[in-house]
């Protein structure tokens, strides 16, 4: 199963609301330019909105819907010269049959070309004020002629080349096209007769995708509908976050005053090129049950499925009032499958309920994140299925453990390495913290009587020690008292299937407890001393498998410029099994000089007690203080030198 992140017009999310609201804005302001904001974050909802706008529109006779994505072309030298001819090439698509629409959507693209030939002069028409191109204007005219001539590089002629000059030049003599307003004017008064050659009453552009755009992308985008297509029988739907526009306004002009009154400069901005601004709200607790609900039945049993459908329908008429909502009960489930539930929708029930809460909570509502958490975790459901393992993973076991892995990665590490080490993949520790939380809370003593003992009411202990943190946590509290128990699941293969990075599970005992003591002297606390202890009573092979994994790990690592976690293990390590100071010796020779912080000569300082490490690991030091790449660590160098010598 896979839940398509694509943008849908299949609306679970009560959108369609937006969608309309959009469509009838448009619809009573037929002869007036509007631009229509559709804002929310990454991941909302935004696409999915204009889709279903769009879908509306296009079955209204006279409306001609475009879709632009700037993000697709994001790169290009001038946005606003792409939004332009896009625009332009829809429209000679949309009437493929019609001479006059492609000799006005040609005398436009004319203009276009200029526009980018003229882009570096300074001016739009170089040629009128100089007479003769720079070398970059010249490329820039070229690559024009090519386009508007419909020839290749070679096949261009010098004829060619200042034929075209000639002509563009000459159109822009006509319209005394040397400032730019009169540009901007004759382009205007030439896009409506496009639009009246197409016979087309109403032009609708859906812009998506703005918000992933550099800044200069986005400004140019929104200043070339602006200033070139804001015109009668045209509106335009603009998906973007808000915020990114603002941030995209900020920096491409960079010289605005910090504020204007109580609204920014960038705020005004964005108000004066967005007139109609929608906001896509997050979902709440309700949606976000219904949501996970019918995602998980369409996954299962497809969009065309007529309980799909059935379900579909019974959910919008419950989120009609959500504040009331009790999202997709069984009965309503039942009733739409037409009997009893299937395993899979009873499972999708049953999911809904344990997640929903968190994920509201810890995704704040966005359904793209959403739709990331389910995708992942019926990926690794059928991991386990592909590796035979399959019915060893229960679902909602899955589900609980990955919303750890999610939202507390600390708290998940510590169960993954107590898994590992365990010999029946028990955790002893979630088994105690799952007892702790359901046990009833403390009650207050009763009043009494002066003169006679008080009478308390048993209530709840303290936690274990070991669980101590755990139990201080309100987050990882709730966790543990969703269902299903941990307590007696063996979750050696649930951490298999969740540990995207790196596995610690091998086939044998040696190499599960290998990747546990690797992870505890990784952790930079209290366990790496306790990890190093217990590897003095290994093999001297183990324990140099042990360093070496370490160290591996530790040289992963992008950054250097702080003292990784691991190095402290691996000191705690050498302290344990002396013998391995030469490995350590090496480890320091491995560093890059240019990628270091200032702490090694410190970490590596009192760590040999054989001559020979110490005396190799001097000469190391010595090189670093001689260096002149990176200055921080000579000098930290030349002190640790100094200090060891006194």
């Amino acid at each position: 199963m896979f839940i398509s992140d694509q943008e849908t017009a299949t609306d679970m999310l009560q959108y369609e609301a937006i969608a309309k609201t959009v469509v009838k804005l448009i619809e009573r302001t037929p002869g007036i330019p509007i631009t229509i904001g559709v804002h929310g974050d990454w991941g909302a909802g935004k696409s999915s909105v204009l889709k279903m706008a769009q879908a509306a529109l296009e079955e209204k006779e006279g409306v001609l819907c475009v879709w632009f994505n700037g993000w697709a072309f994001e790169g290009f030298e001038d946005a606003k010269t792409v939004v332009l001819e896009t625009i332009i090439e829809e429209l000679k698509r949309a009437r493929p049959t019609s001479q006059k629409v492609k000799d006005a959507a040609k005398k436009l693209l004319k203009r276009v070309d200029w526009l980018k030939a003229a882009k570096k002069a300074g001016g739009l028409a170089f040629t009128v004020a100089t007479g003769l191109p720079t070398f970059s204007q010249l490329g820039d005219l070229i690559g024009a002629a090519k386009t508007a001539l419909g020839k290749s590089a070679k096949e261009l002629t010098r004829q060619d080349i200042e034929g075209f000059a000639d002509e563009t030049t000459g159109i822009f003599k006509d319209a005394e096209e040397d400032s730019v307003p009169a540009h901007i004017h004759a382009f205007r008064k030439e896009f409506i007769e496009l639009l009246e050659a197409a016979e087309i009453k109403q032009l609708v552009v859906m812009v998506d995708d703005l918000d992933r755009c550099l800044p200069s992308t986005a400004i140019g985008t929104l200043e070339a509908i602006r200033l070139f297509l804001f015109v009668e029988r045209t509106a335009f739907v603009i998906g973007a976050d808000e915020m990114m526009i603002e941030y995209a306004v900020r920096d491409h002009f960079p010289d605005l005053p910090p504020s204007a009154g109580p609204v920014s400069y960038a705020r005004n901005y964005l108000e004066k090129l967005i007139q109609v601004p929608f906001r896509i709200p997050s979902l709440g607790v309700a949606e976000t049950r219904t949501y996970i609900t019918l995602l998980l039945i369409e996954a299962a049993f497809g969009s065309d499925h007529d309980g799909f459908k059935k379900l579909l329908d019974a959910a919008r008429e419950d989120m009609r009032r959500p504040w009331l909502s009790e999202g997709i009960t069984s009965k309503a489930m039942a009733s739409a499958m037409g009997g009893a539930n299937p395993p899979a929708a009873e499972q999708a029930l049953v999911l809904a309920g344990q997640l929903t809460t968190m994920l509201a909570e810890g995704t704040k509502g966005n359904p793209r994140q959403i739709k990331r958490f389910l995708n992942s975790m019926l990926l690794r459901k059928e991991i386990g299925e592909a590796r035979g393992f399959g019915a060893d993973i229960s679902v909602p076991a899955l589900a609980k453990l990955m919303l750890a892995e999610r939202f507390k990665s600390d708290f998940f590490e510590e169960i993954a390495r107590e898994v590992s080490g365990a010999s029946d993949g028990r955790s002893v520790r979630i088994k105690k913290l799952e007892e702790f939380v359901s046990t009833p809370a403390p009650v207050a003593a009763e009043a009494t009587k002066p003169g006679t003992l008080s009478k308390t009411k048993p209530g709840k202990a303290n936690p274990p020690d070991d669980i101590e943190d755990w139990a201080k946590i309100d987050w990882i509290k709730t966790w543990a008292s969703l269902s299903p128990s941990l307590a007696d699941v063996d979750l050696r293969p649930y951490i298999f299937v969740t540990r995207d990075k790196r596995m610690l599970l091998g086939g044998t005992g040696a190499s599960t407890q290998l990747g546990q003591l690797t992870d505890e002297l990784m952790s930079g606390s209290w366990m790496a001393k306790t990890a190093a202890q217990t590897a003095q009573g290994m093999t001297a092979p183990f324990a140099e498998e042990l360093f070496d994994s370490v160290k591996l790990r530790i040289l992963e690592e992008d950054s250097f410029t702080k003292q990784p976690a691991g190095v402290r293990g691996l000191l705690e390590l050498v302290k344990a099994r002396p013998e391995l100071e030469s490995r350590l010796v090496e480890f320091a020779r491995e560093l890059s000089v240019d990628k270091v912080g200032v702490w090694p000569p410190a970490a590596f300082g009192n760590a040999f007690t054989d001559s020979t490490a110490r005396l190799e690991f001097q000469e190391i030091l010595a090189g670093w203080a001689v260096q002149t790449e990176n200055k921080p660590l000579q000098k930290a160098s030349e002190l640790s030198s100094k200090i060891g010598a006194k």
